[in-house]
């Protein structure tokens, strides 16, 4: 059941959390772009978290969508991956907020908006595997 609608969201969530993050950069500082490729060059262990919790997000995500005979599974995945984009909201948020050079002027880009996208992906992917459940029980129900 592979062709179900969750399966199209949780491709597209592994997708914004693995590939479009090497697209957009994350914030600008003095004219330059922060990558998220720039981040593991970084000495500071909160900036290598963060391509880190991106990868990690993909793949669970992409792991996800082959576990559809284990509904339940696939729902808790689905929430543990929900935490891990909010996790990386919040320290995107807060890196943007203490970067250095924060005195000329910075600009968040696009990618800091990617976990958002994640995270409705996913929603959406939870209530359609929500509904599958709900759906099997019934029919266990009739007989």
């Amino acid at each position: 059941m592979i062709q179900r609608i969750q399966t199209i969201y949780l491709l597209l969530a592994s997708i914004v959390s693995g590939g479009l993050i090497f697209i957009f950069n994350l914030w600008k500082v003095a004219e330059k772009k922060i990558f998220i490729v720039d981040l593991f060059s970084q000495e500071s262990m909160s900036y290598k978290m963060i391509p880190t919790a991106f990868i990690a997000s993909s793949l669970l995500a992409f792991v996800t969508i082959f576990l559809f005979k284990n509904r339940q599974l696939q729902f808790v995945l689905g929430r543990i991956n929900i935490l891990i984009n909010l996790f990386l909201l919040g320290l995107l948020i807060y890196l943007s907020l203490t970067v250095s050079g924060e005195t000329a002027v910075s600009e968040k880009g696009i990618g800091m908006f990617l976990p958002i996208l994640a995270i409705l992906l996913l929603v959406l992917a939870n209530k359609a595997i929500k509904k599958d459940e709900d759906l099997v029980k019934s029919v266990d129900r009739l007989r």
